[in-house]
This record gives C-alpha cells, sequence and structure tokens, in this order.
C-alpha cells in the first residue's frame, strides 16, 4: 500500500484521508462481524436463546439502515469531518457500552445504539472520498479503504476471539474503543474542514425533509438505489449460511473454519489494491462485468460441492471473493459519480441504509430457501447459488445504465470546466 500511495499520484494529505478512512472503517467491520463469532460463548455466559442472540445481531443492521435513512436530510448541512465525528464518537459510545452490558437487554440497546451511529460512517467515507478525490483514482482510494474489511477478517476476529477466550466476551468491544478514541482524536487535529459542498448555491427552503424528499424521488437516483439494492441482495444470499455449509457440506471441522477466513482475507488485501488499479485503467464497468463472470462461474461451482480437501476449498474461495470484490469496487465507484454535490451526503447515506436493509431482506429470503433435517448437510445450497448468479446478471444490466449516467455526468462537467477556462 505505502508504495502506491507515495506516488504523485496522490498528496501526502489525502495519504493520510484514506489511511484515517480505511481505519475508521476496519473498527465500524469489527464490531459488526465480531458478535457472530462471539454467539456460542454470549450464549453460554448470558444464558440467552438462540433467538434473543438472532435480534441482537439483526438490531445493528436494522438501526443502522433506520438512522443512515434519517440522517440523509442533515448530511449536506454540515461539514463533512463534523459529521464524521459526531457519528464516530456515537458509535464508539454505543461499543463501550456493549462491552459493559451485564445481560441480554442491555446488549440489545448497546447492540441498537452502535447500530444507530455506525450505520452512517461509511455513506460520510464515501462522501469525502467524492469530495476529495478524482474519479480517475477513485476506484484505486476505494480498493484501499475497502481492505479494511480483509484486514478485519484476517486479523481482527482471530484477535477479538482469543481475547474472548482468555478475558470475557467483553474484550473485544473495548478493543475497539481502544483503538477507535486515537484515530478519532488523529481525525480531530489534522483532518481539514470537508466543507465545499456548503457552498453551493441552494434553493431559500433548504429544510432536511425537502431534501430527503428531494434525493429520494430524483429519477437517476432512484435506479441507483434499485440498483443498490439488487446488488446487496444478490451479494449477500449466500453469507448467513456460509459457514454451515463448509461444516455440514463441505466437511470443514470447526476447528478449521478460521483458516478458510484468513487465508481467503490474506488473498483479499492483495487483490484489493489490484482490482482498483485495474478498475482505474481499463474502465469501471468493464471491470464489473468481468468481476461478475468469474464470481458466477466460482459460485456455481462452489454451491454444488461436496466434501473437499480445505486447500481447494481456500483456493475457490480465494477465486469467488476476487470476483465479489472485482464488482464491489468499480459498482461502489460508479455509484459515487451519480449524485450532485449538494446531494452527496443524503445520497451516500440512503444508499447506505438500502445495503443494510437489503441484507437483512437477503438472509430472511435465504433462509426460506435453505433446509436442514437432523443436522445433517444444507439442503438447496445450489438453488441460492443459482438465485445468485441470476441476480448478478440482471444486475449488470442496471450496472450498463449507471456507468451511462456517469460517463454523462464527466462529459458534462468536462464540458463545463472547458467553457470556463475559454472565458477566462
Amino acid at each position: 500500500m505505502t508504495s502506491e500511495l507515495k506516488d504523485k499520484i496522490f498528496t501526502r494529505y489525502q495519504v493520510f484521508i484514506i489511511a484515517v478512512l480505511a481505519f475508521i472503517q476496519f473498527t465500524v467491520i469489527l464490531d459488526f462481524i465480531i458478535i457472530a463469532p462471539l454467539g456460542a460463548l454470549l450464549m453460554k455466559t448470558m444464558g440467552v436463546t438462540p433467538a434473543q442472540f438472532g435480534t441482537v445481531v439483526s438490531a445493528y443492521a436494522f438501526s443502522a439502515g433506520i438512522s443512515g435513512f434519517l440522517a440523509a436530510g442533515f448530511a449536506d448541512k454540515y461539514d463533512r469531518k463534523k459529521f464524521l465525528m459526531f457519528f464516530y464518537a456515537g458509535f464508539l459510545l454505543g461499543t463501550f457500552f456493549c462491552g459493559l452490558a451485564p445481560n441480554f437487554y442491555a446488549l440489545l440497546a448497546a447492540r441498537i445504539i452502535t447500530g444507530i451511529f455506525g450505520g452512517v460512517i461509511a455513506s460520510v467515507s464515501l462522501a469525502i472520498v467524492t469530495d476529495i478525490f478524482g474519479m480517475n483514482v477513485r476506484s484505486r482510494v476505494m480498493g484501499f479503504i475497502q481492505m479494511s474489511f480483509a484486514v478485519a477478517q484476517v486479523a481482527g476476529i482471530p484477535l477479538g476471539i482469543y481475547l474472548a477466550n482468555v478475558i470475557g466476551w467483553h474484550a473485544p468491544f473495548m478493543l475497539i474503543v481502544c483503538i477507535g478514541v486515537p484515530a478519532g482524536i488523529a481525525m480531530l487535529k489534522l483532518i481539514r474542514p470537508i466543507d465545499t459542498h456548503l457552498s453551493v448555491e441552494r434553493s431559500p427552503d433548504h429544510s432536511a425533509f425537502r431534501h430527503l424528499k428531494k434525493t429520494i424521488s430524483h429519477p437517476d437516483y432512484v435506479k441507483a438505489f434499485a440498483t443498490t439494492a439488487l446488488l446487496t441482495i444478490g451479494g449477500f444470499l449466500m453469507m448467513p449460511f456460509s459457514s454451515a455449509f463448509l461444516v455440514n457440506n463441505i466437511g470443514i471441522p470447526q476447528a478449521q473454519l478460521p483458516y478458510v477466513f484468513m487465508f481467503t482475507g490474506m488473498a483479499t488485501i492483495i487483490i484489493l489494491p489490484v482490482v482498483g488499479r485495474i478498475s482505474d485503467t481499463v474502465g469501471k464497468f468493464r471491470m464489473f462485468v468481468i468481476g461478475t463472470l468469474v464470481a458466477g462461474v466460482a459460485i456455481i461451482y462452489y454451491t454444488n460441492l461436496s466434501v473437499t480437501p480445505l486447500w481447494q476449498v481456500v483456493l475457490v474461495n480465494v477465486v469467488l471473493f476476487a470476483g465479489i470484490m472485482s464488482r464491489m469496487i468499480p459498482a461502489t465507484t460508479l455509484m459515487t459519480a451519480i449524485p450532485e454535490m449538494p446531494d452527496r451526503g443524503a445520497f451516500m447515506s440512503i444508499n447506505s441504509s438500502l445495503q443494510q436493509i437489503s441484507g437483512g431482506i437477503a438472509s430472511v429470503f435465504a433462509g426460506t430457501i435453505i433446509v436442514q433435517v437432523n443436522q445433517g448437510p444444507l439442503q438447496n445450497y445450489n438453488i441460492l447459488g443459482y438465485t445468485c448468479v441470476t441476480l448478478m446478471i440482471i444486475g449488470i444490466g442496471m450496472m450498463h445504465l449507471i456507468n451511462k449516467m456517469a460517463e454523462k455526468k464527466a462529459a458534462s462537467a468536462a464540458s463545463k470546466a472547458a467553457t470556463e477556462m475559454m472565458a477566462h
């Protein structure tokens, strides 16, 4: 990462912004995904039922989705640095309460608080990336920032589980607070105001409600939101039962599961910057199509596997994640080109909310397809795979529309810049 970012494409301040946003995303993602591996320990020590644990997990996603939608009307009315600082502080406070929770109800309330604040952070980060970085390098930036997911998978989850086993299930949450507070202080002291969008002329009656209504009714934005919902549902369909499929169908022992995620995450750390660079070079939409084809083939092969050696499972997972990331990065980058500057914060907030809610819908839908009898192999997982691939193919057509809109906006901006240059 360092050698690439030190070239003349980015200034030192931009490198710092990328590093801070990536680290913030790392803490938010780790907080979101660490709860699942702690499930067995939580149910044992707290005496919660599986249904209650499911409620704790879903509470974050739905509260994050709702808060992102509600925050959309205010997202472009403030300095983005202050907006990010406010929600990151709330996220850390919620995580701290998770670490102190003595019972199920306290933990549920703490997860709701964490989701309310954490659900807005990704959208604010995307708005900042769009404000600071040009479209020609944005995929590369997104590649580095989205490495946070892979790092959380490789380092964060194993360390969190280790601390939970040695100290207690509260420890991972306290770890996130301990590493998040210094990042927040660095943001406060070193990030400059990000308020260019405030200088754009607005209508006299620019209330939060009118701004929200205008954003969700904009024809181009509606197409983008529909595309996001479709891509998210397709991307989340297989996730809820991935571990159960590995254990019950492919025959990976429970003790070896971390190796699958660890090695896949390590490969993803290497793949993401490469995907970002290639996407900026060959074109975002072309990279999206290539990623879709790779992921589609890998999904069909993977979901029809029976008992398979660990090394082969890891290899297939690496190819699968390479395809998925080759879709995610260009898709996210193209989405950032759709909103006008005064609407970026609202657009990103709504888009992020749709991702959270669509992920929840996908999980529920997957549960209606999968069948398991007497703790045996999962049935219909391949049907889930075929459904996922079908949605991914439809997604190519929808992303084609998004790409056309992005190209039109880029051409219009270039023409406007040329006209202004000639006028001067």
